[in-house]
C-alpha cells in the first residue's frame, strides 16, 4: 500500500479522489470506481503500488506508436485495475478484476528495478500500458522520474481520463501518449465504455497543451461506432482541435469479453475510415490489427514517398533522416531521437 496522491479529506471520514475525472466520493472502507484505491479511516491508499501483473519487452509499434523511435523496444508494465468498464476490453482479466483479488495480484517490483531492467534489455522507453496507467499513478510517476533521469522515454497508453492536476504533475517526465478515442458520441461512451466523451476530448487537449506527443487510436466496431458520419466527425475533431500532424490509428475489432455479438471489422471499413481521415486533412492515418493489408506504413505528406515500411509490429525499412523525408525534405512530426 501507498498513500494516494490527489485526494481531499472530507467530513465523516470520506475522501474525494482527484486522480481521474470520475472524482469518486469514497466512504471509509470503500474503494473508488477503479477498485484499486481504498479509503482507510480517512486516508486514501493505492493498493497496487509496484505490484506488476504484466512486465514485457514489446516493439514500440505494438502500443501503437508509429512516430516515436520506430523499430525500438519498450519496457511495458501494468498493475491490475481500470476506471472504465469497456464491454470489449481485450485485457479484462487484469483491467477489471474483482475487488477481492486486487491485493493478491502481481509481484512487487520497485521503480528503480523497472528502470534497470529496461536498460538491461536494450529498451529506449518505458510504456505504462495494458490496463490504465492513471490508476497506478503513484507508481508510474516515481518510475517515470527515474527513467527520465536515466535517459529513457516514458509513454502512456491511456483512455484519456486523468485530471488536469494529475497530468500537470507527470507531464515533465512524460514524452508521449497514445490515447484511445473510442468513439465520437456520448451514447457510445455511456453504453459501451461507461464514461463521457466530452471529458476524453478535454483530456486529449490537455495532453497537447503540455507538449506531450499524442497519437490517437480508434477501435472500429461494427454497428457501434463505424458509421461514416461518426468517423467523419471524429476525424474533423482531430484535424481542427488536436492537429493534422496527429497520427490516427483505426484498428480492427474482434469479438471479446462482453461484446461478442459483432463480427470482426471488415478491412474495407478500415480503408473507409482511413480515406475519411486523409480527406479531413490528417497527414498520417494507419490501419491496425490487419498485418499485410497495406495500411501500416508511413508516407511523406509532401511527396508521398514511402518512408517507413511496416508489417505488423516489424519495421522492414526506415528511410527517415533526421526526421525529414529524404525525397523532398519535408519535416515529419514525431519523436525520432
Amino acid at each position: 500500500m501507498k498513500e494516494a496522491m490527489f485526494y481531499q479529506k472530507l467530513d465523516g471520514g470520506r475522501v474525494r479522489c482527484g486522480l481521474c475525472r470520475f472524482g469518486c466520493l469514497i466512504s471509509n472502507g470503500q474503494r473508488g470506481r477503479c477498485r484499486v484505491r481504498e479509503n482507510r479511516e480517512g486516508t486514501l491508499y493505492s493498493l497496487v503500488y509496484g505490484n506488476l501483473v504484466a512486465e514485457h519487452v514489446d516493439p514500440i509499434e505494438k502500443k501503437p506508436f508509429f512516430h516515436l523511435l520506430p523499430g525500438s523496444r519498450s519496457y511495458s508494465v501494468a498493475t491490475v485495475g481500470c476506471n472504465f468498464r469497456c464491454l470489449h476490453c481485450q485485457n479484462y482479466t487484469i483491467a477489471q478484476p474483482d475487488e477481492a483479488s486486487v491485493e493478491r495480484s502481481g509481484s512487487f517490483v520497485p521503480p528503480e528495478t523497472v528502470v534497470k531492467r529496461a536498460i538491461a534489455t536494450g529498451c529506449r522507453s518505458i510504456a505504462y500500458t495494458y490496463t490504465e496507467p492513471t490508476i497506478f499513478f503513484e507508481y508510474a510517476y516515481e518510475t517515470a522520474r527515474l527513467a527520465k533521469a536515466a535517459g529513457l522515454k516514458n509513454v502512456f497508453v491511456t483512455n484519456g481520463y486523468i485530471t488536469a492536476e494529475a497530468l500537470a504533475a507527470i507531464a515533465p517526465f512524460l514524452d508521449a501518449a497514445n490515447i484511445d478515442l473510442k468513439g465520437f458520441t456520448e451514447s457510445f461512451y455511456r453504453d459501451v465504455v461507461g464514461a463521457s466523451l466530452a471529458e476524453v476530448l478535454d483530456c486529449i487537449l490537455d495532453y497537447k497543451r503540455h507538449g506531450i506527443w499524442v497519437e490517437l487510436t480508434t477501435l472500429v466496431i461494427p454497428n457501434r461506432n463505424d458509421s461514416e458520419g461518426e468517423l467523419r466527425d471524429l476525424a474533423r475533431f482531430i484535424a481542427s482541435e488536436v492537429g493534422v500532424e496527429t497520427p490516427w490509428h483505426v484498428t480492427q475489432f474482434y469479438p471479446t469479453h462482453r461484446l461478442t455479438d459483432q463480427p470482426r471489422t471488415p478491412v474495407e471499413t478500415l480503408r473507409m475510415a482511413s480515406r475519411i481521415g486523409l480527406d479531413a486533412g490528417l497527414r498520417y492515418v494507419y490501419e491496425g490489427n490487419v498485418a499485410g493489408e497495406g495500411g501500416e506504413s508511413s508516407y511523406c505528406p509532401g511527396c508521398r514517398l514511402l518512408l517507413i515500411k511496416r508489417y505488423g509490429y516489424l519495421v522492414e525499412k526506415n528511410l527517415l533522416s533526421g526526421g525529414r523525408c529524404p525525397g523532398c525534405g519535408t519535416g515529419i512530426e514525431g519523436v525520432w531521437n
